[in-house]
């Protein structure tokens, strides 16, 4: 089968982008290797200019009609008592919203359908060859294969995908890695607008309101940490370890959940892949995770999938054919346009990652915030809150 583009992976940078292509009257095919409704390892929370931007791609209404509640506090829980700030706002006075992954994305993904993408679930991508014209996608499923052409793929499947495409990444095994975990609750004693970051020993983490009732805690931990919390406790699993030690090590988050419920099991993945990566490479493009991840810290990773999405999907749109010269064009404007997106964020997340799970530095940042609370506001502005995305070209 025929396309102008293949989209690998049906999370929030797959589906915008192939929204935003369907919206140009684009043949789009999005191949999704899992089955929905799932849950994911994700904080979960979307930045209010992510609500305009899905106002514009469709879904937006499903999505403000089933998020959680406006955030409009921030604030830190570490070892003391848990100062707290105004979040900034965006155009228009909105404020992020949080919503489930195993609700988010089925409402993207319908979306897509709707808007005319051909939808391949559950089907992996097994092979990618290119011509230099066009690409040829091998896909299987449990029963089938087949085989779809387009001048333009764009990977979408996260740092996590296994098998032999060229755009996985390599497995790492460094005591500097770091491993996510998330798990819903029922009944805590957070307030509804309130999302506050956890800082912790060797981790860090964050606490949301999101859909249903559902209060969403995720944090990350090193490995040489969580082997270590392993060994001296008596945790039947890596996340009651942990669970233990934030409770521990977070007095405001012990008396959040103390009588709340656990919503599902705790979900586990790992190793996190900060950093920048290629944007175009091997004639393919990436979105999401694939082309560069912050720091979880700073709970922007559903943003910058989405507006990923959007900002490759833009610039594709200055050519009406999309031949090998006009992809490397495209590629190399994308990258631009990523880096002024995003560059800023990602470094501010890895520093506040390091100041964050620094053993010493916990009751040093609790000190410093409960003197200047609007630290606060102002991480939120650096880390992307507020940041508008460019005007779509024409």
């Amino acid at each position: 089968m025929i396309y102008d583009a293949i989209v690998i992976g049906a999370g929030p940078s797959g589906s915008s982008v192939a929204l935003a292509l369907s919206g140009q009257g684009r043949a789009v095919a999005i191949v999704e290797r899992s089955e929905f409704p799932r849950r994911k390892v994700c904080g979960e929370f979307m930045s209010a200019v992510n609500l305009d931007l899905l106002d514009r791609l469709g879904g937006g209404t499903a999505v403000r009609a089933k998020a959680g509640p406006e955030v409009k506090r921030v604030a830190l829980f570490a070892s003391g008592p848990g100062p707290d700030a105004g979040m900034p706002r965006a155009v228009g006075d909105a404020f992020g919203r949080a919503l489930g992954r195993d609700v988010l994305d089925g409402i993207l993904l319908d979306a897509a359908r709707d808007a005319g993408a051909d939808v391949f679930q559950p089907w992996r991508a097994a092979e990618i060859t290119t011509d230099g014209d066009n690409a040829t996608v091998r896909i299987e499923s449990k029963h089938d294969q087949g085989v779809l052409v387009a001048p333009v793929v764009i990977a979408a499947h996260g740092s996590w995908e296994q098998g032999r495409l060229p755009t996985n990444l390599p497995k790492t095994n460094a005591p500097h890695d770091l491993f996510g975990f998330k798990a819903h609750f029922t009944g805590a004693e957070l307030d509804r607008d309130l999302m506050p970051l956890l800082a912790f020993p060797g981790g860090y983490g964050g606490m949301v309101w999101a859909d249903r009732n559902r209060m969403s805690l995720s944090c990350c931990i090193r490995r040489d940490v969580l082997i270590r919390l392993r060994e001296k406790g008596n945790a039947s699993s890596a996340a009651q370890a942990v669970h233990a030690h934030i409770l521990a090590s977070c007095p405001r988050v012990a008396s959040t959940i103390v009588d709340a419920t656990l919503d599902g099991e705790w979900l586990a993945a790992g190793p996190m892949r900060p950093g920048i990566r290629p944007r175009f490479a091997d004639d393919i493009f990436r979105v999401g995770n694939l082309a560069g991840e912050s720091h979880p810290i700073i709970a922007e990773g559903i943003s910058m999938a989405l507006q990923s999405g959007w900002l490759l999907a833009n610039e594709l749109a200055r050519f009406d054919r999309w031949d090998r010269a006009a992809r490397i064009a495209v590629g190399r404007r994308y990258s631009k346009a990523w880096n002024r997106q995003f560059a800023t964020r990602i470094r501010v997340a890895a520093l506040l990652a390091r100041l964050a799970s620094h053993p010493m530095s916990a009751a040093a940042m609790n000190t410093f915030v409960s003197g200047f609370p609007n630290s606060l506001t102002l991480g939120a502005r650096l880390t992307g809150k507020t940041k508008p995305l460019p005007i779509a070209c024409d």
